[in-house]
């Protein structure tokens, strides 16, 4: 059945297209359990097929939750617009909540405690049914405030980080030693990291990885520096880096994201260095970025994308009730490309 100008769909149109009962359409839209996710899949295709989507300002005056879905970010708002990351990992958080008629509701903040103060004003006020939690610190307010409220939340961040709650994470430490042993078996033995702000968690985490690769590798002249991950922020490290000292200039450089990477092979152009001839890069996350530049830039590759997609569907598992409980999602690899070789003799 195909719907006309004329023809109003109806959620009963919704049930024939899919098999089902009206009832179970009304349980796919409001999120709630006693349906297969098959079942489930079933309905939002025919919904999307007949066009059909439910008419949110009624379930909202039936008490029903508000189909919004809350993501605070506290980065400054010219920062988050350059990070190829967040764009990556929105989109994916995106195309899973269309399949659920929902919206994202995106907000910077200042600090994390203005985040958990944002949280329950939204939770009160019911105009959210979830939320998203990303960039977690030690002792974070948010756990609690959680907690306290039984707001459904996904917790971007390894379990260490998130007090318990359900969390989708990357196992950072891994892709980190990967990334220092992959360095050292070129030959490199003077590596240095850029990372990101010392008081996100995953921060702490990827530092400690590294120190512990460099000291079991035997790396005396490893080296890091803490930035808040902009590019003007990966320019300027990369800058000190490598005016150095010929004796202590690193001979490869580990970035904690692929816009400082960038800012960092500009530098090393700027400087008269040749990559990789001269230094190494190697960036993190691997976005489009990496293969605009000359040469082609190295990465840790990451699934951004599919990260967000997972998050939102983790999420929605703890708005109905228990599905997609915590786990990680695929360990960044090592992809090499023009801008790692082994170091001049």
């Amino acid at each position: 059945m195909t719907s006309t100008p004329s023809t109003r769909v109806t959620i009963k149109d919704v049930a024939a297209r899919a098999g089902v009962s009206k009832g179970a359409v009304s349980l796919a839209f409001n999120h709630k359990p006693g349906l297969s996710e098959a079942t489930r899949d079933r309905i939002f295709r025919a919904a999307r097929e007949l066009g059909w989507a439910p008419n949110l300002t009624a379930r909202s005056l039936a008490g029903s939750r508000v189909d919004v879905v809350g993501l605070t970010v506290c980065r400054p708002a010219r920062m988050l617009g350059l990070e190829p990351f967040y764009m990556e990992f929105v989109s994916g958080v995106e195309s899973v909540l269309i399949e659920h008629s929902c919206s994202l509701l995106l907000r910077l903040v200042n600090s994390v405690e203005e985040e958990a103060g944002l949280l329950e004003s939204w939770w009160k006020a019911r105009q959210i049914g979830g939320s998203i939690l990303v960039d977690f610190r030690a002792d974070d307010p948010r756990v609690a405030v959680a907690g306290r409220l039984g707001l459904p939340v996904v917790a971007v961040g390894h379990p260490s980080l998130t007090g318990g709650l359900t969390s989708v994470w990357t196992d950072d430490a891994t892709a980190v030693t990967e990334a220092v042993r992959y360095l050292a078996a070129l030959g490199h033995r003077r590596i240095a990291r850029v990372g990101g702000a010392a008081a996100l968690g995953h921060t702490a985490i990827r530092t400690a990885a590294f120190d512990t690769a460099a000291r079991e590798l035997g790396l005396a002249g490893a080296s890091q520096v803490a930035t808040d991950f902009s590019g003007a922020a990966g320019a300027r490290a990369t800058r000190s880096l490598l005016t150095a000292a010929p004796r202590d200039r690193p001979t490869a450089i580990v970035y904690d994201n692929d816009i400082m990477a960038v800012a960092g092979l500009s530098v090393a152009t700027e400087m008269g260095l040749r990559v990789p001839a001269d230094v190494s890069l190697l960036a993190w996350d691997d976005s489009q970025l990496c293969r605009l530049t000359h040469p082609t830039l190295s990465a840790m590759s990451h699934d951004v994308h599919g990260f967000g997609a997972e998050v939102a569907r983790t999420l929605f598992g703890a708005i109905m009730g228990g599905a997609h409980g915590s786990h990680p999602v695929p360990t960044p690899v090592l992809t090499p490309r023009g801008s790692t070789a082994p170091p001049k003799v």
